[in-house]
């Protein structure tokens, strides 16, 4: 069947691949990048390609996928957008999503987002998709709330990142099926 890729009208969406490991690096590097992330700043090329090799693996075993963002305009590799904790058993995922800061505010990762919910309701028949953020998140939960999702929650100690453990609120957007 192969990896889904999806397209939007300015984005296409593709697997993350080791071509693209030096833009993940740059992004995933960025302390502004990961601040609300929920894990350290990657420290090297290496880290990288590791991450890589375990979103292949995360997709190879059913329990997650993530695409690349790529630009249609120049063919940047500009964020990731995916479906974490996959259980398609029990019609359930976890959305997640980060871009480079010279495209922010741009409406990309809403975009990209969209088009993930279109594809995980209609295609891999899920239920429901919850995101994990930390409160003082306020991009993230205006893109979460615009498009719908819910708090049901404040995750106490929940997130640990920089040897320092965070509370996490969580959202959920639940379809109800006919």
């Amino acid at each position: 069947m192969g990896f889904p890729e999806l397209e939007t009208i300015r984005l296409k969406l593709v697997q993350v691949k080791k071509e693209h490991t030096q833009s993940y690096f740059e992004i995933m590097s960025s302390d502004r990048v990961t601040k609300y992330y929920g894990m350290d700043s990657l420290k090297s090329f290496e880290d990288a390609a590791k991450m890589i090799e375990s979103l292949q693996a995360a997709y190879e075993n059913n329990r997650g996928v993530r695409w690349g963002i790529i630009l249609k305009e120049t063919n940047d590799f500009v964020g990731t957008v995916g479906l974490n904790n996959l259980s398609i058993r029990s019609k359930r995922a976890e959305i997640g999503y980060e871009l480079h800061p010279s495209y922010w505010n741009r409406g990309i990762t809403t975009e990209a987002v969209k088009e993930v919910l279109r594809y995980s309701f209609e295609e891999l028949d899920l239920v429901r998709i919850g995101a994990v953020t930390y409160p003082q998140n306020e991009a993230s939960i205006h893109l979460l709330t615009r498009l719908g999702f819910i708090k049901e929650g404040l995750l106490r100690g929940y997130l640990h990142q920089n040897n320092q453990s965070y509370d996490a609120l969580i959202f959920s957007l639940v379809v109800k099926k006919a």
